[in-house]
C-alpha cells in the first residue's frame, strides 16, 4: 500500500528538501519494501530527478526535521555548517520526573556500553568522545501521580542517542524509550517482536517522546529556520495535562550557541 503521503513536506525549492520524518520511519534503507525508509520514499518523491543527500538522521521513533540537499554542492555546504557548529537544533522531550533546576546542562562523554547484549546502544564512559547538551524545562506536570516534565533540548555535538543518553544519565529517561528508559528489556522485545500489551501500557506512549522541532541554517546566502509540529500522540500527552510548578527560567539561554553534526538523539 503507497503511503500518502509519502511524507509531508516541511520546505522545497530546486536544491533542497525538508521533510517532517514520522515517528517509526527508518531513516535508511531497510530489508523492507521501497517505502520502509524515508530516503527510499524521497527517491520516489524526486521521481530519479535529484540525487537525494541526506543531511541529517533521526532515530527511529525519533519524529521532525530532516533535510535532504537536491545535489552534490548544495549537500557539501550544508554538512559543512554541522562539522563547523554553524547550525541549531532544537528537539522537544517528555521526561520522567522534575529537573530541579530550569534551566541545566549535560557535558558527560559517551561511548559504546560494552555490558549491553544490544549492539547499538551507548551510554556514558569516563573516556568516551565528547558531548554537550542544554537543557530547558517548558513545562511540568503529574500524570497519575507521576511527575513528568516536557523540555527543550540544544545539542552542541551532535554524538548517537546523546539527547536520550543524556537524560537517562541525568535521572529523567525520556518517556516511551524502549532503550534508555525504563529498561533495554523493552528494546530487546520489540526487536524480537514480542512486545506484550502489558509492556506497551508499561511505556504509557507509543514512541520514545523525541521530536526534532526546529533546524536553523544558512541556505542560499539567507539565514532560514525549519520547523515541525509534535505529531498528535505526543502532543495530547503533555497539552492534556494542567502544568504545575511553573517554570521561572533562572538565566537566558543564548539561542544562538553552535550545535554540531547530524545525529544527536
Amino acid at each position: 500500500m503507497i503511503p500518502d503521503p509519502l511524507f509531508p513536506v516541511i520546505y522545497e525549492d530546486d536544491t533542497l528538501l525538508v521533510a517532517d520524518k514520522p515517528a517509526d520511519l527508518v531513516c535508511h534503507p531497510t530489508k523492507g519494501d521501497v517505502y520502509s525508509s524515508l530516503i527510499s520514499r524521497v527517491r520516489l518523491y524526486l521521481d530519479e530527478a535529484s540525487e537525494g543527500h541526506m543531511i541529517n538522521r533521526l532515530d527511529r521513533e525519533t519524529s521532525g526535521v530532516v533535510l535532504i540537499a537536491k545535489d552534490r554542492d548544495t549537500a557539501r555546504s550544508l554538512r559543512m555548517q554541522w562539522e563547523a557548529r554553524k547550525v541549531e537544533k532544537k528537539y522537544d522531550a517528555i521526561v520522567y520526573g522534575w529537573p530541579e533546576q530550569d534551566t541545566f546542562e549535560s557535558h558527560a562523554p559517551l561511548g559504546k556500553d560494552r555490558a549491553s547484549p544490544v549492539v547499538i546502544k551507548d551510554c556514558v564512559i569516563p573516556d568516551g568522545v565528547t558531548a554537550s547538551t542544554v537543557f530547558k524545562v517548558v513545562k511540568r506536570w503529574e500524570h497519575r501521580d507521576e511527575k513528568f516534565a516536557l523540555l527543550e533540548a540544544k545539542p552542541r555535538t551532535g554524538r548517537k542517542h546523546q539527547i536520550r543518553i543524556h537524560l537517562q544519565h541525568l535521572g529523567h529517561p525520556i518517556v516511551g524509550d524502549k532503550l534508555y528508559g525504563l529498561g533495554e528489556h523493552y528494546y530487546l522485545a520489540l526487536v524480537e517482536g514480542t512486545l506484550t500489551h502489558a509492556q506497551r501500557k508499561e511505556l504509557i506512549l507509543p514512541y520514545h517522546a523525541l521530536h526534532a522541532r526546529q533546524v536553523r541554517l544558512i541556505h542560499q546566502g539567507k539565514e532560514m529556520c525549519f520547523q515541525s509540529v509534535e505529531e498528535q500522540w505526543f502532543r495530547s500527552f503533555h497539552q492534556t495535562n494542567s502544568p504545575l510548578a511553573p517554570v521561572t527560567v533562572a538565566k537566558k539561554l543564548d539561542d544562538t550557541f553552535p550545535s554540531t553534526m547530524a545525529a544527536a538523539d
